[in-house]
């Protein structure tokens, strides 16, 4: 299967390697800075014949892939991604999937319409105690669903920010929720059912003044089958990366997620008793060697069987609106001092210019 990757900045390495032990054919590398594509190609002993672009519709026509990953800066995923299905390519979105829900939307609607694949990077979902986690949801192990709490307890510095000029911005980024929060956020959406009725929320800017956007959100979710959630993210924790924990509080059953990227089962308590805790918690951990985690592979795979058996990926495009969907209601919320209902019809993070200074 022909691939193509658009995009070779901070979390290229990952769809790279991804892409190599899914055994797709990599024909082409695009990013608007040159050696970028080189760095790449040479840190991961690309073949000579993979091809260098810095236009990307330009390699879309020469090289036609049939699955293309979108990697660059978050306000530019969704006119890349409706340029890709114009020449019928297949995609994976990193996070998130666009900055407003009528991109979003636009992006689900010409997937459907064209009957092409389009997978948001959600990758945590991939995650052997997110999976594990998922399974005792699905058979129900939890009994009522109470409630459930995500915290994203991380540190991003001035370097961080200085590394590229997008981040921070509100037009191509969004700030501690929608860049580093989401995948959180997209679990605790998941894990309890989706289906939202009201959200309040509060964000401020704390520490870093030399973005647009937050750097501290914190949310209340009310979901439709009675549960709550809480989101907590920052980047505002010192000196260091602390954690990242998704917990569930179900009458049957307590789970805590942990570890850099909840790829760590650290409570599992459930009044069946059909599993060894102990067991569990051995079983289900992994140590990765940062934050994004080892699921990017099985994500990749999950994206070629959809394409291959002609099925819905497993974290598809509505999917990722969901989770954009609420990190964009936290940010009107917060602004507008008040709850907000959904689903959203209309909210972009342009809306939200201005908001600190």
């Amino acid at each position: 299967m022909k691939y193509a990757l658009i995009g070779c900045g901070r979390i290229s390495p990952n769809h790279i390697v991804a892409a190599q032990k899914n055994n797709l054919e990599i024909v082409a590398l695009c990013d608007i800075v040159y050696e970028n594509i080189e760095d790449k190609i040479r840190k991961f002993d690309l073949p000579e014949s993979v091809k260098r672009y810095t236009d990307y519709r330009d390699m879309l026509q020469t090289e036609k892939p049939e699955l293309v990953a979108i990697a660059t800066e978050s306000g530019k995923h969704a006119q890349i991604a409706l340029d890709c299905m114009d020449f019928g390519c297949n995609i994976i979105i990193e996070k998130p999937i666009a900055l407003s829900i009528e991109d979003a939307d636009a992006i689900v609607e010409k997937a459907e319409n064209m009957h092409l694949k389009v997978c948001a990077c959600h990758q945590n979902r991939f995650n052997k105690s997110i999976q594990k986690i998922r399974e005792a949801v699905e058979k129900k192990r939890f009994g009522k669903m109470f409630y459930g709490t995500a915290h994203v307890r991380w540190c991003r510095d001035r370097e961080y920010y200085d590394r590229a000029s997008w981040r921070g911005t509100w037009e191509q980024d969004g700030g501690a929720l929608m860049n580093q929060c989401i995948h959180n956020i997209d679990l605790l959406r998941w894990m309890l059912g989706d289906e939202i009725e009201e959200v309040v929320g509060m964000t401020d800017r704390l520490h870093h003044d030399y973005i647009e956007a937050e750097d501290l959100g914190i949310a209340l979710i009310k979901f439709k089958n009675g549960a709550y959630g809480i989101v907590e993210g920052t980047t505002n924790v010192y000196p260091k990366n602390l954690e990242e924990t998704l917990y569930l509080f179900g009458e049957k059953g307590t789970v805590k997620a942990g570890g850099q990227s909840v790829n760590v089962i650290e409570e599992w308590r459930f009044s069946d008793m059909l599993d060894d805790p102990e067991e569990i918690k051995r079983r289900f951990h992994e140590n990765p060697p940062n934050v994004y985690g080892y699921g990017h592979t099985p994500l990749y795979a999950d994206v070629i069987d959809a394409i291959i058996n002609d099925r819905a990926p497993y974290v598809d495009a509505r999917a990722g609106r969901r989770a954009l969907e609420l990190v964009l209601a936290i940010y009107k919320s917060s602004f507008a001092h008040r709850s907000v209902q959904l689903p959203l019809e209309q909210c972009t993070t342009n809306e939200f210019k201005g908001k600190f200074i």
